[in-house]
């Protein structure tokens, strides 16, 4: 990612820090970072999967702003959605596109 992580820190820092400095200075830091070994892109489609997945959804929003600003198309977030929805449960599934909606629709 382009920009430094702080969120950890703003949200966090005070309560929990060094959960707040794992976050911004490893997970966002050291691990997406490392764009040679993985696209943003596809690091954005595998933590949305993931969130999805698990059924995380308070995490969602931001990562689909995240993925938005990646590369991920409206299409494709469908696409990708749609294809989880058979593994991962249908309730899941309808719960990633009411937010993904909201994330998608801010551009009109």
């Amino acid at each position: 990612m382009a920009e430094k992580q702080t969120a950890g820190h703003e949200q966090l820092g005070e309560f929990a820090p060094k959960f707040a400095e794992l976050n911004d200075e490893v997970l966002f830091g050291e691990v997406w970072s490392r764009e040679e070994e993985l696209a943003l892109h596809q690091r954005s489609l595998i933590t949305i999967s993931a969130l999805i997945s698990g059924g995380n959804f308070e995490q969602l929003p931001a990562h689909l702003k995240i993925g938005k600003q990646n590369g991920i198309t409206k299409e494709e977030i469908a696409e990708v959605i749609t294809h989880l929805s058979f593994y991962v449960g249908w309730p899941k599934a309808w719960s990633a596109f009411n937010i993904a909606k909201e994330i998608y629709q801010e551009d009109k």
